[in-house]
């Protein structure tokens, strides 16, 4: 069983950074996941830059399984609330923003698109047609 949280954590970063490949369809460099996160819920979105765009891709069930596993991994009053994990050559990057760091007026879909800016400059979004109804 382990003894502290990184040697649960760590493992769990990089299920991650597997299922978030899978995801993109195997090569993983470029793809960064907002993800945010509170008692009883998780939210997440992934992109890829591809050059002159950046690509929205759907998030699997199997990948908010684990992000839910990693923020309930922290101690309560210790979890994050909004994550940016990031995958560039063979490495990856994760940064936290905790509640006191976050506007609790705003929405995910309030900050995601500064995040968006942020990481991508004024690359152009493209996001899957909606289904058909």
């Amino acid at each position: 069983m382990p003894t502290d949280k990184f040697e649960v954590l760590g493992p769990l970063w990089a299920e991650i950074g597997g299922e978030l490949a899978h995801i993109v369809g195997g090569e993983p460099d470029g793809a960064f996941l907002y993800a945010e996160a509170g008692e009883g819920w998780v939210g997440a979105a992934i992109f890829k830059d591809e050059g002159t765009s950046v690509r929205y891709f759907t998030p699997s069930s199997e990948l908010t399984d684990l992000l839910w596993e990693a923020w309930n991994a922290e101690e309560p009053g210790k979890r994050w609330a909004a994550m940016e994990y990031e995958i560039e050559g063979t490495k990856f990057d994760v940064n936290f923003q905790f509640p006191n760091e976050i506007n609790s007026e705003e929405t995910e879909m309030d900050r995601r698109p500064r995040v968006l800016e942020r990481r991508f400059g004024d690359k152009p979004v493209i996001y899957p047609p909606p289904p058909n109804r």
